[in-house]
C-alpha cells in the first residue's frame, strides 16, 4: 500500500491584465493533468493559483478604462476563472496577489530580509516621465537599441539583435504613454545582494532544477555573479506600500511568489489545516510549474526569499517550453493569439486537451500546434480508434442484449490483462509529466482492441453464435473502460460519461484492478465528435487583430 503523499503543485500566476490565451493554457493544463493523477493516486494534491494583480501596466490599464485598479482586477479574475472552469481545469484554490493575506506575508518576507542583513538603501538613476509624472519601466519606454541601431525597441532588451541592456543606455529614449521624452532623476530604493547566496544557490539548483535549466542558471551563478535585486517601486504604483515608507511599493515579481504562500494559508483556513503543514513539513512537496522565460525569478529570487523567511524551498521547479501555432510565434495579425473564450466559442475542450497531452514532454523544448496534425490526430485517434470501439461495441450490447454483460473471451481476456499491467508503467509517465508517451500506449491499447475486434468480426457472428459475440463485446468494452480509466487525468469530462456509461462511481488508479463483467451497461450516449476544420477556420478568423 503507498503512503499517501502531501503534495502542492501551482502554476505561475496569469497576470491580471488580459486575457487567458492557448499559450497560458500550456502551463495550466499540465498542472490539472498532473494534480488530477495524483488525486486518483489517493494522495492529497493541492492545486493552487490565482491572479498576478500589481504593477504599473495595471495601474495604467484602469487609468485608460475610467475604472480603479482595483475594479479591473477583479473583471479579469472573473474571466480567469471562468475560463479555467470551462476547459475542466480545476484549481483547489485560486485567488489573488492583491489580499490582506498576500500583504501580511509580504511585510513578514520582507522584515526577515532586513533582519537577515540582506536590504541596503541604494540611489538609483531613473527615466522619469515629466508629463505623467511617473517613473517608467522598462516595459514604458522604447527608443533605438544602443547594440545594433534597431529602431522603436523596449527599455531593457532589443527584439531585432536580442541584446540586452540599461534603460538609460536607450538611444532617443521616449515614453510609451505620451511619446514625450524622459529626464533622468534620482530615487533611493531597497536592494538585495544575491551574490551572498550564491553558494547557497549553485548547491540548490542542480537538485531542484531539470539539467537544461540547471545549465542555464549555473551560467548566471558562474560567470558575472548575480546582480543585486531592486525590491521596491516608487510611487505612483498599484501594489502594497512598504512599511514605513511613504512613497515606495513591493515591485510585483516581489509579492507575487509570495502568494503562492498566502493562497494556501487562504486554503488551510477553509479546510482547517495549517499553512506550515504544508511548507514548513519535510513530509510535505512542492512543485512549481512554470514557463521558462521565469526561470530566473522562481529558481534564484524565489528560494533565497524562502530560505531567509524560513520556509521550505520548492522540492522541484517543473519548467515547460513555449507554444507556436501553425510553426510560428503567436500573432494577433494572422489570428493565431487565440485567447481561450475565443476557442471555447467554437470547440469542445477535449479536443485541445487531448491534442496537447499527445504533444506534451517533461522537456524545455517548444511544440507546435499544427492545426492539420491537431485535426488528423483528434480524429483518427480519439474519436476513430478510442471512441468509435466504445459506440460500436454499446451499440450491439443494446441491441442484442439488452445492454447485458457477460464474461470476457479469453483471447480478449489477454489483451484486458496486457493493457491491466501497464498502470504503473503509465503511472510513471504521468509522474515524470510525459504526458505524450501516456496517449502512446493508450493509442497501443486502442489498436490492439481495434484489432481484435475486427478479426473476431461480432457484426457477423453474432447471427450464428450470440453467446460468444456477448463475450467479444464484454472484453472489447472492459479494453475500453480501462483506456477511458488511463486517460482521466487528461479527459475528466469525457471519462465521467464513460463512468456514467458503466454505472460505476468515480474512478480512481484502483479501478485499473478491476474487470466490469456479468452486469448491465447504460444505453450509448454521444462521448464526442469527429473535429471539423472549418471551426478551426472560424477561431483563426475571429482571432484576427489589425
Amino acid at each position: 500500500m503507498r503512503k499517501p503523499r502531501k503534495i502542492i503543485i501551482t502554476s505561475a500566476l496569469p497576470y491580471a491584465n488580459g486575457d487567458i490565451h492557448l499559450g497560458h493554457l500550456v502551463e495550466h493544463l499540465i498542472t490539472d493533468f498532473w494534480a488530477r493523477f495524483q488525486k486518483m493516486r489517493g494522495h492529497q494534491c493541492l492545486a493552487i493559483c490565482g491572479d498576478d494583480t500589481h504593477g504599473a501596466p495595471i495601474m495604467i490599464a484602469a487609468k485608460k478604462k475610467n475604472i480603479s485598479p482595483e475594479a479591473l482586477v477583479s473583471q479579469l479574475m472573473d474571466r480567469h476563472v471562468k475560463d479555467f472552469k470551462d476547459f475542466h481545469i480545476y484549481y483547489d484554490h485560486y485567488s489573488s496577489t492583491n489580499s490582506k493575506t498576500n500583504e501580511k506575508y509580504c511585510g513578514e518576507f520582507y522584515q526577515s530580509l532586513k533582519d537577515n542583513g540582506s536590504i541596503e538603501q541604494r540611489k538609483i538613476t531613473q527615466l522619469y516621465c515629466e508629463h505623467d509624472k511617473m517613473f517608467l519601466p522598462d516595459r514604458f519606454v522604447k527608443g533605438t537599441c544602443p547594440k545594433c541601431g534597431a529602431q522603436d525597441q523596449y527599455g531593457d532588451s532589443c527584439d531585432s539583435c536580442g541584446g540586452v541592456y540599461e534603460t538609460l543606455d536607450l538611444i532617443e529614449a521616449r515614453c510609451t504613454l505620451c511619446s514625450n521624452k524622459p529626464v533622468e532623476k534620482d530615487s533611493e530604493h531597497s536592494f538585495v545582494s544575491l551574490n551572498q547566496f550564491t553558494d547557497f544557490l549553485k548547491e540548490w539548483v542542480p537538485e531542484h532544477t531539470d539539467q537544461a535549466v540547471a545549465n542555464k542558471l549555473s551560467e548566471w551563478l558562474t560567470n558575472d555573479g548575480l546582480k543585486d535585486w531592486c525590491l521596491t517601486r516608487d510611487e505612483p504604483y498599484f501594489g502594497f506600500k512598504v512599511p514605513g515608507t511613504t512613497d515606495k511599493y513591493y515591485y510585483v515579481w516581489f509579492d507575487a511568489p509570495i502568494g503562492y504562500v498566502s493562497m494556501t494559508r487562504e486554503w488551510c483556513d477553509a479546510n482547517g489545516e495549517t499553512v506550515e503543514s504544508f511548507w514548513k513539513n519535510k513530509d510535505s512537496e512542492i512543485y512549481h510549474n512554470i514557463g521558462k522565460d521565469i526561470v530566473y525569478f522562481h529558481s534564484l529570487f524565489w528560494p533565497v526569499m524562502l530560505k531567509v523567511a524560513g520556509w521550505d524551498t520548492p522540492s522541484k521547479i517543473f519548467v515547460h517550453g513555449m507554444l507556436t501555432v501553425n510553426g510560428t510565434k503567436l500573432s494577433k495579425s494572422k489570428g493565431t493569439f487565440i485567447n481561450a473564450r475565443t476557442y471555447l466559442d467554437y470547440l469542445d475542450p477535449v479536443y485541445l486537451r487531448y491534442y496537447f497531452a499527445c504533444k506534451l514532454t517533461n522537456t524545455i523544448s517548444d511544440f507546435d500546434l499544427n492545426f492539420e496534425d491537431f485535426t488528423s490526430r483528434v480524429n483518427s485517434d480519439l474519436v476513430g480508434k478510442i471512441t468509435n470501439i466504445a459506440s460500436r461495441c454499446f451499440q450491439m450490447v443494446g441491441k442484442n442484449f439488452d445492454n447485458e454483460l457477460s464474461s470476457m473471451e479469453e483471447k480478449g481476456r489477454e489483451i484486458f490483462v496486457k493493457a491491466q499491467s501497464m498502470s504503473e508503467s503509465v503511472a510513471t509517465d504521468y509522474e515524470e509529466r510525459n504526458f505524450s508517451k501516456v496517449i502512446l500506449k493508450v493509442r497501443d491499447i486502442a489498436d490492439e482492441a481495434n484489432k481484435y475486434f475486427d478479426e473476431k468480426t461480432p457484426w457477423k457472428l453474432v447471427k450464428e453464435d450470440k453467446e460468444t459475440t456477448q463475450k467479444i463485446l464484454t472484453a472489447t468494452l472492459n479494453i475500453f473502460r480501462l483506456m477511458a480509466i488511463y486517460l482521466k487525468p487528461i479527459l475528466p469530462v469525457y471519462s465521467e460519461q464513460v463512468e456514467k456509461l458503466f454505472y460505476e462511481e468515480s474512478y480512481s488508479w484502483e479501478s485499473l484492478k478491476t474487470s466490469f463483467e456479468n452486469k448491465k451497461v447504460g444505453s450509448f450516449s454521444h462521448l464526442v465528435k469527429r473535429l471539423e476544420i472549418s471551426s478551426l477556420e472560424k477561431i483563426i478568423e475571429a482571432s484576427k487583430q489589425d
